[in-house]
């Protein structure tokens, strides 16, 4: 397998990861996947929510949420740099009604990965709500 196609299968489980994470409001399995200085910026307000620590205690909020929106991001395409062990993905995401099954936002985005020791972490992802 090369380098390229290997970055690729692991960002694709990491991604499926935070995906269940976020669906089962598991905020210990959201932790190990951020690197200590990930940045997001959200799709509608462009608020910036910088740092593990911080997008932790929003995801928190977030869970806590009596009427909470479950997001989900799909990736369309992973590209590996063969110069520095860094990868984008690009992708859309989606926010549904945990009480009604209704998508309530959606949109693009893209996500910034770095390889660490202890495997590929976001660093950087940012949003844009189309609906």
């Amino acid at each position: 397998m090369t380098f390229a196609s290997e970055a690729e299968l692991q960002i694709r489980l990491r991604r499926a990861a935070f995906n269940r994470a976020l669906a089962e409001a598991d905020l210990s399995s959201i932790g190990p996947i951020l690197a200590p200085d990930v940045v997001l910026v959200t799709g509608t307000d462009s608020a910036v929510i910088s740092g593990r620590k911080a997008q932790l205690a929003a995801w928190k909020r977030e869970f806590g949420a009596a009427l909470r929106t479950i997001y989900a991001r799909t990736p369309e395409r992973v590209i590996a740099s063969p110069a520095e062990p860094i990868a984008m993905e690009h992708g859309h995401w989606r926010g549904v009604a945990n009480a009604s099954d209704d998508v309530v936002a959606s949109g693009t985005y893209a996500a910034k990965w770095r390889r660490f020791d202890q495997g590929w972490l976001l660093i950087a992802e940012i949003f844009v709500t189309l609906a």
